[in-house]
């Protein structure tokens, strides 16, 4: 059996990931970024500038007691000054610093970076590179170039920008990574430069895209299929402007698609997981519907889709969920047909009788049109099957509720959140500030509750969304609330809606409280 052609994985959300608008990993951040990429097998992990700030710099010293299994570090800098010696370089002794066995450096390629932002003579940034790479070679380092705005140099001046890799390969860099810096290239143009130059370097060479035209996977693959077999890239496409090439998007597309080796032979599992890690620390709300990993990549709503993935999951999925860590979802709405149901309630092991699948679609459709919307509620459709089939269990009895908003004379808000319940006949009241509302609420009834179900401080608020439903009603339309909430295991969605904003929040806070001591007690 022939074996499968290996493409090397570098990984640089910890510095080209940091540059996305809203984002500011900590120290301790970077670092549990980079064990969760070591564990998913990745070859190459980019820590950063040492020399642009003092986080990076002490990335690089606490991750030496890390011990990796599977990934290099990275450094990340650029090459000499002009008006420097390699040696006297701050910024190459800070490289040299870090101590990692892996110094990434980026050069100009596009003659017009060197004259008018470099400011230097063609001629002087071709010595500048080639000194660079020869002394940190000399040092004992692995040395990746990366030829930024590559492509548009090339279609520019194609002779100097090949110059430049030439330059490169003879001073003794390891690989050469092409760089589509501005994002602005087609495919066809990647291909065909890309060809070319495969025809000329005979080391490494990997490519670098932007996804300013949304097509930094295309463009990655495009350079793939052409020889390239270094890729870079970010978890999520994280990045500066449109960001960079998602690789959750491009390592899937290259084992499963292209049938190249990349990772170990089960870590594609581990794609969803370390997608949702990298949304969570960076405190992002996760694109449902991003390929492979996201929550809607497999899900299903039209009742004839559903019917027809029943019989053979390939008519409306390309590949098996699982395959990256994925799920597949049947989603409910007024849309859905009885294959919906079906396939929802078939993890109650209950006898499936037409009388049952239209009492749920029946109800279902009643509350849509109430302004209820499971669709991004699958906990609150699963207690509303509960509650038909006669298996729901109430966990508590409220008593009552009250929610204060004071303002102070100095102009401080005040939110104060009162709940008095019962569980097994026994009253708890307890009070709880919060930020607003519902962070009081919420506070109050986990207050309530933990001492009786302790698995609660496992579970966490992720999202929450309100949306008018009448707004031709005004201040007295009806309002949908949506909360997404997590454990350690599971995300899942529930819906409150009422004339009353607390009110709303309160159902949707109380069914997500339900469905996971539900699930705990189920072994879910």
């Amino acid at each position: 059996m022939k074996t499968r052609e290996k493409v090397i994985i570098y990984d640089t959300t910890l510095r080209d990931g940091s540059q996305t608008e809203g984002i500011s990993f900590s120290l301790q951040d970077k670092i549990g970024i980079a064990l969760k990429l070591d564990d998913l097998g990745v070859d190459y992990i980019e820590g950063g500038y040492p020399l642009s700030n003092p986080k990076d710099k002490s990335f690089f010293k606490e991750i030496k007691k890390a011990s990796l299994k599977n990934a290099k570090i990275a450094a990340f800098g650029s090459t000499k000054r002009a008006n420097k010696k390699a040696a006297e370089d701050p910024g190459l002794k800070a490289l040299l610093s870090t101590e990692v066995p892996v110094v990434t450096i980026v050069a100009k390629s596009w003659d017009f970076h060197v004259t008018e932002v470099l400011k230097v003579s063609l001629d002087e940034n071709l010595k500048m590179v080639s000194e660079t790479v020869k002394y940190l070679k000399s040092k004992g380092r692995e040395v990746i170039l990366d030829a930024e705005h590559f492509f548009d140099g090339h279609k520019n001046n194609s002779k100097y920008a090949l110059k430049v890799l030439k330059v490169a390969q003879d001073s003794g860099a390891d690989t050469i990574v092409l760089c589509e810096t501005n994002g602005g290239c087609l495919p066809n143009e990647v291909e065909k430069i890309t060809g070319n130059v495969v025809s000329r370097i005979k080391i490494p060479l990997g490519i670098h895209t932007h996804n300013d035209c949304e097509l930094a996977v295309a463009n990655t693959l495009a350079a793939v299929n052409n020889g390239v077999r270094h890729v870079q890239g970010t978890i999520n496409g994280l990045g500066e402007r449109c960001g960079n090439a998602n690789l959750c998007s491009v390592i899937p597309n290259l084992v499963l698609k292209n049938k190249f080796r990349c990772l170990g032979n089960t870590e594609l599992k581990k794609l969803t997981e370390i997608s949702r890690f990298v949304n969570e620390v960076a405190n992002f709300v996760p694109m449902h519907n991003q390929p492979f990993v996201g929550s809607s990549a497999f899900a299903h709503k039209g009742g004839l889709h559903v019917n027809a993935i029943q019989k053979n999951k390939s008519t409306y999925e390309h590949i098996e969920p699982e395959t990256v860590g994925n799920e597949r979802r049947i989603l409910i709405s007024e849309l859905s047909g009885s294959s919906n149901i079906l396939k929802k309630v078939e993890k109650y092991k209950i006898e499936h009788d037409q009388k049952i699948m239209r009492k749920i679609l029946n109800k279902v459709q009643d509350m849509e049109n109430q302004g209820y919307h499971f669709e991004s509620a699958e906990g609150s459709f699963d207690l509303l099957v509960k509650k038909i089939i006669g298996k729901h269990k109430g966990f508590f009895d409220l008593e009552d509720f009250r929610v204060i908003v004071e303002r102070e004379k100095d102009g401080k808000l005040i939110t104060r959140a009162t709940v008095k319940i019962k569980v097994s006949g026994i009253e708890e009241l307890t009070v709880s500030d919060g930020d607003g509302p519902v962070n009081a609420l919420d506070g109050a009834l986990r207050k309530a509750l933990e001492k009786f179900y302790p698995s609660l401080a496992d579970m966490q608020l992720m999202d929450y969304k309100v949306r008018v439903i009448n707004p031709t009603e005004a201040t007295a339309a009806k309002v949908r609330v949506i909360i997404e909430s997590r454990d350690h295991k599971d995300i899942w969605g529930t819906v409150g809606v009422s004339e009353n904003l607390i009110e709303a929040s309160w159902q949707a806070l109380v069914e997500s409280i339900e469905y996971k001591l539900l699930k705990d007690e189920d072994g879910n």
